[in-house]
């Protein structure tokens, strides 16, 4: 029995004993299907091609320019290009031809070309790149075509831009014209200064005026079509009043243009302009007039996308040590904070407010650090972001600290605060941006400390604060601008102190101030709207408003066993969504800083 094959170990047919060809049929027997791509064959097949081309076998016509004959496959051009697929596959004479004639173009181009159509590649230098785009285009190489406008666009710089626009409007390319029309505007202040840029056409410049991604501030806007006008003035001058419009005049400072722009000898030749110029001094001027159906159009124009508002926390005591002289700005972009110059000294509870992009450090308790003496200041303090560099402004009329300051329109109000005599004060001044200078207003009905402040609507709202035996007040004060006039409204709802207050649209926003409740009030209906709560009670921190955004930054708070802390938080609220979601951290802790919004210029725009 052991004998029989038939009940051996190892059968004639095991895996064993198996033909490694079968094992692999059986492998795939249970595939339906074996899906293969000879990956290598197309390129093996055109250097094939190529070589019968060369060797002039089965080639059954030629492409001829100049002095120039080239053997080719009539069935390759065909099925490489629908200008060939037309000319040999339609009625055309050519169809029938053995030779073909390819006037215009030249026989190193069209030789380059062959070359491609076989091989796929070609070389492409800046002595061929436009012959080669004409060929490309007339021959209906796409692909080509598209090569040599990426060739093109890595040539690009500001002082060529221009040149290669007009070159893409010849070459019906758009890929280029974009390209080139984004480093235009982006890089406008270099572009301005070529050649090339005062031979632009009319509406090619006001094109570019009215381009939103333009990256120039409105006073270069300003110059730039100035300029353009003096390059031509007997033909260009007429132009004044149609480009004129094309300036953002709601974002250029007042004094700029009162006093140059307003002045301008071209300006003042036409009617049209000086009317703008006029509207828009009764508009700022009176706190309470309202646009003219004529300006309205120009003066609620938005900012460019280039303008874009960037995050800066200035002064503060940090790491509760000392009062900072610290300047930061956060990159929302790269989420990193960057280094600003410093302020030149150490101010204790000064204002910070913003106007016309401009940072302003209003006052403040001067500290000696040899002598140890304070002194109350009425010194200000400017940083522009596009200098970097602190300069001293027109003083206040009183020197205080610990008090409040808000911005609107082109001016900045001081409210309050502690006085030299170290006594809380309830006078109120005001600075004109205009004719640089501080005037006194009237003062507020109660005197208060570390109130919320904002402005909206032609007045300014101060909720809450405390009184000078350090007690809350429930109390709204609400001051007329136009009117300079002040009222009070008694409210239970309003028990904050140490609490900063944010603008947006028609509610302000009232954070915190030892509590994490954080309310608004909608101007417009006369009511408080609860918000979602803070994480933390949270006081002597600072708010401000990015892109309908509230930004939210240092501080002090009560953590769970009632100890006061320091805080380096950064937060961020969404009205819309009514979230909370936190950005990081500052470089350090930091508290009775301020936080602003400031607009800069970037060659990076925000998108629409």
């Amino acid at each position: 029995m052991n004998g029989n094959p038939l009940w051996s170990s190892s059968p004639p047919h095991s895996e064993a004993n198996r033909d490694p060809l079968e094992q692999t049929r059986m492998a795939y027997s249970s595939l339906e299907h074996l899906p293969f791509k000879d990956q290598e064959l197309p390129a093996q097949m055109l250097c094939q091609l190529n070589c019968l081309r060369h060797e002039q076998i089965f080639t059954d016509m030629l492409l001829c320019t100049e002095d120039l004959e080239i053997p080719c496959h009539r069935n390759i051009l065909v099925s490489s290009s629908p200008y060939f697929h037309a000319m040999f596959c339609s009625n055309f004479r050519e169809s029938s031809q053995t030779r073909v004639d390819l006037k215009g173009i030249s026989s190193e181009i069209l030789s380059g070309i062959v070359d491609y159509i076989y091989t796929g590649t070609i070389t492409i230098s800046m002595e061929i790149v436009l012959p080669l785009m004409q060929a490309a285009s007339m021959l209906q190489y796409t692909r080509l075509f598209e090569a040599c406008s990426a060739f093109l666009q890595k040539q690009l710089n500001p002082d060529n831009c221009l040149s290669m626009i007009r070159l893409s409007e010849i070459l019906h390319c758009e890929s280029l014209r974009e390209r080139a029309k984004e480093m235009a505007v982006r890089c406008f202040s270099d572009v301005a200064a070529s050649e090339d840029f005062c031979e632009l056409t009319l509406p090619e410049l006001m094109c570019y005026l009215e381009d939103d991604r333009l990256c120039a501030e409105e006073e270069q806007v300003f110059e730039t079509l100035l300029a353009w006008i003096h390059h031509d003035p007997f033909s260009r001058r007429g132009a004044i009043h149609d480009l004129f419009k094309k300036v953002r005049l709601r974002y250029i400072h007042p004094t700029y243009l009162f006093q140059f722009i307003a002045n301008d000898p071209l300006v003042q030749s036409s009617t049209l302009c000086t009317e703008i110029i006029e509207s828009v001094r009764r508009l700022m001027f009176s706190v309470s007039a309202k646009c003219t159906r004529e300006l309205k159009p120009l003066w609620t124009t938005p900012r460019r996308y280039t303008c874009r508002e960037t995050l800066v926390v200035v002064g503060g005591r940090k790491n509760n040590e000392q009062t900072s002289r610290e300047a930061l700005l956060y990159d929302e972009r790269t989420q990193r904070w960057q280094w600003l110059a410093k302020l030149p000294l150490r101010l204790y509870k000064a204002a910070y407010v913003c106007i016309h992009s401009i940072l302003y450090v209003v006052g403040g308790l001067s500290l000696s650090m040899a002598s140890g003496d304070s002194t109350v200041s009425a010194t200000v303090y400017t940083l522009s972001l596009k200098t970097n560099q602190w300069r001293t402004a027109e003083p206040m009329l009183e020197p205080r600290y610990a008090h409040q300051s808000v911005s609107y329109l082109h001016f900045i109000f001081v409210l309050g605060g502690i006085g030299a005599d170290k006594q809380i004060s309830n006078t109120v001044e005001r600075y004109n941006s205009m004719f640089n200078q501080w005037e006194p207003m009237a003062p507020m009905p109660i005197a208060v400390l570390h109130p919320a402040v904002a402005a909206n609507d032609q007045r300014i709202y101060v909720f809450g604060g405390e009184d000078s035996m350090q007690n809350p007040v429930r109390l709204i004060q609400v001051y007329h601008i136009s009117r300079n006039q002040w009222l009070r409204m008694e409210t239970r709802t309003v028990k904050n102190v140490c609490a900063p207050a944010a603008v947006i649209e028609d509610k302000i926003y009232i954070i915190g101030g030892y509590t994490r409740r954080m309310i608004a009030y909608d101007t417009k209906a006369n009511k408080f709207v609860k918000c979602e709560n803070m994480r933390e009670r949270r006081m002597h921190h600072s708010a401000t408003v990015i892109n309908n955004k509230l930004y939210v930054t240092g501080g002090r708070f009560l953590n769970s066993h009632d100890i006061i802390e320091d805080s380096d938080c950064f937060e961020c609220y969404d009205p819309k969504t009514d979230v909370w979601t936190s950005k990081g951290s500052l470089p350090y802790k930091l508290f009775d800083h301020g936080s602003l919004a400031l607009v800069c210029v970037s060659n990076r725009p925000n998108p629409p």
